[in-house]
């Protein structure tokens, strides 16, 4: 049976808008100041700020930054998930580096995923998600004239978000996000580059217009080419520091 664009396939147990799990307060807009922490940490190590080895101690941390322990720890945790942190029990926590290998199978899982939610949500996103998309799309466009990367980041991350959503499938959604949490800093950081906003966003309006023409391979084909670029993107930025 044809799916008609705009009219989402729901199933028993699939119901209504997906909850984050890469951000504890996503549904105030703020950020948690563990997620502050985990950001400003994730740019200093991308960076070479903090160079592959360097101890990093709840405690002089808690007080470089002027907060608790617990806002720390969780940072760190963060951290370690995304594979730029090694924590070891009775070791404390390092700043670690992907290996090339490892890094390579991240970007590609996280490819294959955000096609298939691309693709699902040609079929299956409602009308009203649709209309959300296209203004968040628009944000984004006005964004890219700004140049500034880290409120394009943000934005950024509720255009993928809606994507997920609208494939209609709750699992597929969490665990795209899961794998986000560990490729996030890399995607982050390749928006430093020049002229890379304005790129993105001309990616980003071939899965849009994929999207909205209800055509799935096409969406999953635009947005597997878009997560493909953001990763030669970041081994750019990565080679030019």
């Amino acid at each position: 049976m044809l799916i008609q664009p705009g009219k989402p396939r729901r199933k028993a147990g699939i119901a209504g808008p997906v909850s984050r799990v890469d951000r504890a307060g996503a549904t105030t807009g703020k950020l948690t100041r563990a997620e502050e922490l985990r950001l400003q940490l994730a740019d200093e190590i991308v960076r070479g700020v903090l160079a592959p080895g360097t101890p990093l101690d709840e405690t002089d941390l808690a007080q470089r930054f002027n907060v608790s322990r617990t806002p720390v720890r969780e940072a760190l945790r963060q951290l370690t998930a995304s594979g730029l942190v090694d924590s070891r029990a009775h070791r404390g926590a390092v700043v670690a580096q992907p290996s090339v290998d490892r890094l390579t199978g991240m970007f590609e899982a996280m490819a294959e995923l955000e096609a298939l939610c691309a693709g699902l949500a040609a079929e299956r996103m409602p009308a009203v998600q649709r209309r959300e998309l296209e203004a968040i799309h628009e944000e984004l466009r006005v964004l890219s004239y700004d140049g500034n990367p880290d409120r394009f980041h943000e934005v950024n991350e509720r255009f993928h978000n809606a994507i997920y959503t609208g494939s209609q499938n709750e699992y597929i959604a969490e665990i795209t996000l899961a794998t986000r949490v560990r490729v996030q800093p890399f995607r982050r950081a390749q928006f430093r580059n020049l002229g890379r906003l304005a790129k993105s966003q001309a990616e980003h309006d071939r899965v849009v217009v994929a999207i909205m023409r209800g055509d799935r391979n096409g969406a999953a084909a635009a947005m597997r080419a878009h997560i493909e670029l953001v990763r030669g993107e970041y081994e750019h930025y990565a080679v030019s520091l």
